[in-house]
């Protein structure tokens, strides 16, 4: 019953302060000092010191801002306009059509951005007047670029997969290589069911026709190549062994500068404005990091995560059932909570039920992510759905109905992995260095 009280207590201070709008970092840090002061006799201060020192100086943590700034330099660059124009004349014959710029174009950049905000910020600026303007039904358009751009937290670099690996020591190098296939996986599914829906309604689609010769397709795919040749760099340098994640992230960094000064796009105001932002989000979610790995100790400290762990054994969960509880749960939770809040704050209680039961910790993280993507297009804290709607000032509501087949191809993503493992350990396996 004490264990118990103890959980209320700080389950519902938290969830109160997150509530009154405190910043997670905040919340989360002063949660734990709560913990710690009610129902331990350590020592407050010094914990807390060398908490937050210790986990401030990380080596793995330093490829975070880097791939931030990269993709806030390449956000204000020409890459959108190049990549519309360069996927545009080869899906003219392709059922949906345009519609698979969204897909492909939200693929593309969240391979160089690692955000899923602004992967939907991005490619929602130039695609969506654009395919209204054709006459796309407004459910597709808003459904492909709300599932599409959740693509940014999965295909490496990933911002919330360098965060899932310093909260759990994995490999960040590793959790890179594992989301690709499962990444394309979700690619392939995005653009069949669009492709499935032209063939099923080919009425709601418009009649046009796009008719480019190869020539014409050759020439504007030579758009494509720079942003082709970022990824190539940064993804291929990490699974090759030849650069750690830092390395990379400090290599695309040069190279998005490169871009952006090649396209025309690189001015000292742009420059300014990227660093500020790139700043200004690893402040917060370093800051979130922090607070958690404190909350973690605390938590240590009180025996709550431990004692969780041994009652939750009690019921003998198998993988299986564990999996799929955790995934209501982590879709409920993250209905309320941005993605990486959901990460920081549940790692330290779930790991070592995962652990126990046999669940490489690797495959997890991906799992994890997905189940963090299907939270981005859900109301009333979808990240995506908030960007769309000041993107076109459609209702929320409508814009998470439109989200809501993507949702769907989400979950049976999260299936197939678990059905399929190798999806997500095939790679890593095979990684140099």
């Amino acid at each position: 019953m004490s264990e118990l009280m103890m959980i209320i207590v700080l389950v519902g201070a938290l969830f109160g302060m997150l509530a009154m709008g405190m910043w997670v970092g905040f919340a989360l840090t002063l949660t734990g000092a709560l913990g710690m002061f009610m129902f331990t006799s350590a020592p407050l201060g010094p914990i807390l010191a060398t908490t937050f020192w210790g986990h401030s100086h990380s080596w793995a943590l330093a490829a975070l801002p880097l791939f931030i700034l990269m993709g806030e330099i390449l956000l204000r660059s020409r890459l959108s306009e190049d990549m519309f124009s360069g996927l545009t004349p080869w899906l003219g014959k392709v059922p949906g059509k345009l519609l698979h710029v969204n897909i492909l174009g939200c693929a593309i950049f969240a391979a160089v951005s690692g955000s899923s905000a602004a992967t939907a910020a991005t490619i929602g600026k130039m695609s969506v007047p654009e395919l209204q303007k054709r006459g796309y039904p407004d459910r597709l358009i808003l459904g492909t670029l709300a599932g599409s751009a959740t693509l940014g937290l999965l295909i490496p670099p990933s911002i919330i997969l360098i965060v899932y690996g310093v909260a759990t020591e994995q490999s960040i190098a590793r959790l890179f290589i594992a989301g690709i296939l499962p990444g394309a996986m979700l690619v392939a599914m995005f653009a069949a069911f669009i492709a499935i829906t032209a063939l099923l309604k080919p009425e709601i689609f418009p009649k046009e026709e796009l008719n480019f010769s190869i020539r014409e397709k050759l020439s504007a795919s030579k758009r494509l190549l720079p942003v082709i040749a970022l990824i190539a760099g940064v993804i291929g340098s990490i699974y090759a062994g030849i650069a750690s994640p830092t390395d990379a992230a400090a290599v695309g960094v040069v190279l998005s500068l490169v871009l952006a000064w090649s396209s025309g796009s690189l001015t000292w105001k742009m420059f300014r404005e990227a660093v500020m932002n790139a700043t200004i989000t690893s402040c917060m979610i370093a800051f979130i990091l922090a607070g958690a790995a404190f909350l973690t100790v605390s938590m240590g400290f009180t025996g709550i995560p431990r004692n969780l762990a041994s009652w939750i054994d009690t019921f003998n969960l198998g993988p299986w059932a564990l999996l799929a509880a955790l995934t209501v749960f982590f879709i409920v939770l993250g209905c309320f909570l941005d993605g990486i809040s959901v990460v920081v704050l549940t790692t330290a209680i779930i790991m070592p039920m995962i652990e126990s039961v046999g669940i490489d910790p690797l495959w997890f993280g991906i799992y994890l992510v997905i189940v963090v993507e299907m939270s981005q297009i859900t109301p009333p804290v979808g990240f995506n759905l908030f960007v769309i709607q000041g993107l076109t000032g459609q209702n929320i509501f409508k814009i998470a109905m439109a989200a809501l087949p993507f949702f769907m191809l989400l979950l049976l993503a999260v299936v197939l992995i678990t059905l399929f493992p190798q999806i997500v350990t095939a790679l890593p396996g095979l990684m140099r260095g």
